[in-house]
């Protein structure tokens, strides 16, 4: 197991991202960074080590990893700012998710993107949008592009529930449908859509309900469960590479912080957050290995530790990073001239 955890600095975004597929240990430890980073972001921030704003994915960690255990690095990834947990579970290491939201160097992208703009396209991550349900189209167009080089590759648009009320998902959806697009449309069904509660603001009890108005499968999912995730997951990804088109898969899933940096999320009702707190994707996984002997209690308290230490060392490294050049605003800008 030490050597599935604590590899090596020099280790690739690939690497990480194989990793997962060698050991259900594995989807654990990764799931239990998710969480240690997330913690490690808020405390940054409070800090003030990170300027903007942030936005947590602790409680989601189960639709991060499942959707990178039955992927493959070659399928596109759009997601949205809430996106941390996805980068580290499609392969980015702690450090690089970690500098990039700090404003550091060595940022996986430079420290030029912050905490909403995570990208690494070797193992098939756009960069993340701060606009609400923007990868959707883009994910469409990247399996257009697979569609039309006629390989067999796969792009997934994960969104949050707010997303589902905009012309761009509707519109995308429809396009996709028609061309039977190699694409699966994942919501992270949170129940807030920043502030809002889903039932004040959606007219339909389950958002898998609205693929048939596309021509397409829509499936209600237990998010919490990453079994549950990555079954889903490879169904849509199965059907999406025999040229049977696009899926709706609906996650349904909660975030244990608040929309961003200081909201303390007072706007849900007293007991709600407990409530998912007992179906926590961490505990369900971790439980699920003990019950089939594939971890004993001493593995797994192993590997708890190990992953701290990990991400503590990753912290060190990032705050030990310079900030990036002013000259880096323009470096990957290009202009013609007439």
């Amino acid at each position: 197991m030490n050597e599935t955890v604590n590899r090596s600095s020099a280790e690739t975004s690939l690497d990480r991202r194989a990793a997962l597929q060698g050991s259900r240990l594995e989807w654990l430890a990764r799931m239990v960074e998710i969480r240690r980073v997330e913690e490690n972001v808020q405390t940054l921030y409070n800090d003030g080590h990170i300027r903007g704003s942030t936005h947590l994915s602790n409680g989601q960690e189960a639709v991060s990893v499942g959707i990178a255990v039955a992927a493959r690095p070659t399928d596109m990834v759009t997601c949205t700012y809430r996106g941390h947990g996805t980068a580290l579970a499609l392969g980015v290491s702690p450090e690089g998710v970690l500098g990039e939201i700090c404003g550091r160097s060595i940022g996986c992208i430079g420290g030029v993107g912050g905490s909403m703009h995570l990208g690494d396209t070797t193992v098939g991550l756009f960069p993340t949008f701060a606009i609400v349900g923007a990868g959707v189209p883009v994910a469409a167009g990247a399996a257009l592009t697979a569609w039309v080089r006629g390989t067999d590759d796969a792009s997934i648009a994960i969104f949050g529930d707010g997303s589902t009320n905009i012309g761009a998902f509707h519109e995308t959806l429809n396009m996709a449908g028609i061309f039977k697009l190699p694409v699966v449309f994942v919501c992270e069904n949170n129940l807030y859509g920043e502030y809002t509660r889903i039932n004040l603001s959606t007219p339909v009890e389950n958002i898998a309900d609205r693929a048939a108005s596309y021509g397409m499968p829509g499936v209600a999912v237990d998010g919490q469960d990453v079994d549950e995730v990555i079954a889903a997951v490879q169904a849509a990804l199965d059907r999406a590479r025999a040229g049977d088109g696009p899926t709706l898969l609906e996650m349904k899933t909660y975030r244990y912080s608040g929309h961003s940096r200081a909201d303390p999320g007072t706007y849900r009702p007293d007991g709600e957050l407990d409530a998912w707190k007992q179906r926590d994707p961490i505990d369900i996984l971790r439980q699920r290995l003990l019950e089939s002997g594939d971890a004993t209690d001493q593995e797994i308290a192993d590997l708890d530790v190990r992953v701290e230490e990990r991400v503590a060392q990753a912290v060190a490294s990032v705050l030990a990073s310079p900030a990036p050049d002013v000259a880096e605003m323009l470096r990957h800008v290009t202009a013609t001239t007439g």
